[in-house]
């Protein structure tokens, strides 16, 4: 395998422009979400509409996911990542100057947008295929840990920021409406510098043209020899995804807002810490899957996270409450690098963008189902605490249905 020069330090030029590139994107995806259900909720919009309007944003998201990851590793990663930095850019436009709802659900179906400061859209496939490239392959769980704390930090980073911005606008007399309409513009301008960086991305981050399958009956999403097993890894990534939708960071400040009429700085503040603790929880992933694998540290380490969810909203007070929902995120995250080593070990290189953009676009769509059910949950006083039973108990059928499938799978971490 073919890595580029100062590769096996974390070195490459293509390695420091993705690291810069997802701490960017990041950022903008926590500015906004912290405020994203407020913002909905500021312009008219009904705890329903809500609910569907981020169902449809994920379900525009992996729609266009799909058509870009599947064909970035033959017609070019480079132009398919400034492609959906314009995506970025036009939803936050539309959503800084628009009120309706037909307008605010075009700009959600067509734009990338993210409810949860997590990944959505196609960059994370394109990226971890180029990254999965231009190290070596016993560095890539490690390397994958650093990708997701800097994204972790900068989710937090973003988040602090758009609690802080938005409460000192309202303060200042600025409407709550236009404080998040504020936000959603600088949202948009986190689009452009994204374009800036990735028209910078070297020629070294391309697929290599003899490991790209050429188009034909065989070729399916992108894919020839591998699509099976990623199928079936993406199934169960959807039910995942799906667990996660009723408990996504917007719905999370929402009921924190609710219940414990908690101050947007606070909720910043908040999921500051929340994000902190999830990124420093990838470091420990690579530790452990070297000594258990990547298959066993995902489902030794994602199972706990998933019983403190169940206790969040089983705290009597405000701190309480956030002291568990700290507790979680410090294990949450230890899953998400392996999970994404496994994945590239699990397909030849060539195949690659296309298998990260079909297990992330699983993903996607699973969680584009869950905020539509979730959004009157939410909005009811005696049955808001729900999601977080049926986020947590789905999680944990994930983890048992993911070791049962793959405990017997062989991976080549060579390539």
């Amino acid at each position: 395998m073919e890595v580029e020069p100062h590769a096996s330090s974390g070195h490459s030029p293509t390695v420091r422009l993705l690291f810069a590139t997802r701490m960017v994107r990041l950022f903008g995806y926590g500015l906004l979400s912290v405020v994203l259900v407020l913002h909905l909720s500021a312009a008219g919009l009904t705890d329903s509409e809500i609910g569907l309007l981020l169902t449809l944003t994920l379900l525009g998201d992996g729609v266009i996911s799909l058509f870009i990851t599947t064909r970035a590793d033959r017609l070019g990663r480079r132009r398919m990542l400034l492609v959906s930095a314009v995506l970025m850019i036009l939803a936050g436009v539309f959503f800084a100057g628009a009120s309706s709802f037909a307008l605010l659900l075009l700009a959600a179906t067509i734009g990338v947008i993210s409810p949860s400061g997590n990944e959505v859209g196609p960059f994370l496939a394109v990226e971890q295929a180029s990254l999965s490239q231009a190290i070596p392959p016993d560095r890539r769980t490690a390397v994958f840990a650093w990708y997701n704390l800097v994204g972790s930090f900068a989710t937090a980073f973003g988040s602090l920021c758009g609690g802080a911005l938005a409460q000192v606008l309202q303060g200042h007399g600025v409407k709550a409406l236009t404080s998040y309409r504020t936000l959603a513009a600088l949202y948009a301008v986190v689009g452009g510098v994204l374009f800036v960086l990735f028209a910078r991305l070297p020629r070294a981050a391309e697929a290599l043209p003899q490991s790209v399958p050429s188009s034909g009956l065989n070729l399916h999403f992108g894919m020839r020899t591998s699509r099976n097993k990623v199928f079936k890894l993406a199934g169960l990534f959807s039910v995942d995804a799906f667990a996660g939708g009723f408990v996504v960071q917007a719905f999370v400040a929402y009921w924190f807002q609710q219940r414990f009429a908690v101050s947007p700085s606070v909720l910043g503040g908040i999921f500051f810490a929340a994000n902190i603790l999830a990124g420093l929880s990838a470091l420990s992933a690579s530790y452990l899957a070297k000594r258990i694998g990547l298959l066993a540290t995902m489902v030794a380490t994602h199972l706990p996270s998933n019983v403190l969810l169940f206790l969040v909203p089983l705290m009597p007070n405000l701190w309480l409450a956030i002291a568990v929902l700290l507790l979680r995120f410090s294990i949450s995250q230890m899953d998400v690098p392996t999970r994404q080593a496994y994945t590239m070990a699990m397909v030849p290189p060539g195949e690659r963008s296309a298998a990260a953009g079909v297990t992330g676009i699983a993903r996607t769509l699973g969680a584009a189902l869950s905020p539509i059910v979730a959004g009157p949950l939410y909005a009811s006083a005696t049955l808001a605490s729900v999601p977080f039973f049926v986020g947590g108990g789905l999680k944990v059928i994930y983890d048992l249905l993911v070791w049962r499938s793959f405990k017997k799978v062989k991976i080549d971490q060579r390539t």
